[in-house]
């Protein structure tokens, strides 16, 4: 049985809540819910049912220590042409890349296809449908200075994804706490675990995830 999965970090309560309240003002706009707001480091999309136990178990041997992450500055996929995805941006970090770059080791070492994007890192804000340039630009004008102080990261999730009419519903995997040594988390006995539903079906654009 084939899982769709993807790795990210899952923001915590505070900044979580300083980013929905962007969530509003912009017409053609549909808002990610704040329950579903997260870092992607790797999107591998279906994966067969041997590979995710792989996976699981592998990604508890990553060794990254804890960090702070900072949010400052909002952006739009593509750069060009028809917005498509509204995001907030992260403060130049070395301990995320290094993470991420560990993430993207451990997924080709066990063979796994990988997207050909560059990880721009970012938090996913809205989907853009028919969204005016203008207006767009009169939104990012308000929020210019938009910024969230540095706030602690200490584990990342593994999440499947499930599609339905209703949206996604994304589920927690396994969590592994950033340190000295990562472990692997049950779910089952980790309050941070469990499912999380998103009222709309992310799509692929430009540099963003597509969990």
């Amino acid at each position: 049985m084939q899982k769709r999965l993807f790795i990210a970090l899952d923001m915590p309560t505070a900044p979580r809540a300083e980013l929905a309240r962007l969530c509003t003002g912009l017409p053609g706009a549909r808002w990610t819910p704040e329950n579903q707001m997260h870092l992607t480091l790797c999107f591998l999309g279906e994966t067969e049912g041997s590979a995710f136990l792989d996976l699981r178990e592998a990604l508890a041997d990553i060794r990254a220590q804890a960090f702070s992450l900072g949010l400052r500055g909002l952006g739009f996929f593509p750069p060009r042409g028809t917005p498509r995805v509204l995001w907030a941006g992260i403060e130049a970090n070395p301990a995320l890349l290094h993470l991420q770059a560990r993430v993207l080791a451990c997924v080709r070492r066990l063979g796994l296809p990988l997207e050909q994007r560059k990880f721009l890192p970012h938090i996913t804000l809205a989907r853009l449908s028919e969204a005016s340039l203008p207006k767009l630009q009169g939104y990012l004008s308000t929020y210019a200075l938009f910024s969230v102080p540095a706030f602690p990261m200490q584990s990342f999730c593994l999440y499947s994804s499930l599609l339905g009419r209703a949206g996604a519903t994304h589920l927690v995997e396994a969590e592994y706490e950033l340190g000295p040594a990562c472990s692997a988390t049950d779910p089952d006995r980790n309050k941070k675990s469990g499912l999380r539903t998103n009222t709309k079906t992310a799509e692929s654009a430009g540099g963003d995830e597509r969990n």
